[in-house]
């Protein structure tokens, strides 16, 4: 299998998971990468779209959503009283918690078949991928746990 495929289909694989594990806590994968981004610390709408990379329209329905379903809060910005951003609700930050846990734990067993040594190889391969690409710091783990622990999640194109 040549790189391109092994991507693609690993891209597919990953976003399958995580979308099976949104499911089953009622989110959308959307949302589950909404509330996973806000667990870190609340955003403003632009900062939002550009690490979600979703357009404004998109964002703007994904927060009402999620706002209506309780699990996120538009606030005032306190560094400017014309912005507002988006915040989680302590339901939100309960159900991110628990659902972070359980789609880290799903995605680190998907590298079962692997021995240490292939899934630490893994790992710096990708982190490189990632970090030569300037792919944004989106979750909780990309900022507190190191690369082979396990404990991070991305999003995918």
């Amino acid at each position: 299998m040549g790189i391109v495929s092994a991507l693609v289909r690993s891209s597919f694989l990953v976003d399958s998971v995580y979308a099976r594990a949104a499911r089953e806590y009622d989110l959308t994968s959307q949302q589950g990468q909404l509330l996973c981004a806000l667990m870190a610390q609340p955003y403003g709408m632009g900062e939002l779209s550009s690490v979600l990379g979703l357009a404004k329209s998109s964002l703007s329905g994904l927060v009402d959503r999620s706002e209506s379903n309780g699990l996120v809060q538009r606030e005032a910005d306190p560094r400017d009283s014309r912005a507002v951003r988006v915040a989680l609700t302590d339901r939100g930050a309960r159900i991110a918690d628990r659902f972070y846990t359980d789609a880290c734990r799903r995605i680190q067993d998907l590298s079962t078949g692997l021995g240490d040594d292939e899934r630490d190889t893994l790992a710096r391969l990708l982190a490189r991928l990632v970090l030569d690409n300037k792919v944004p710091v989106v979750f909780v783990g990309d900022r507190t746990a190191g690369p082979q622990d396990g404990t991070e999640l991305g999003t995918s194109a």
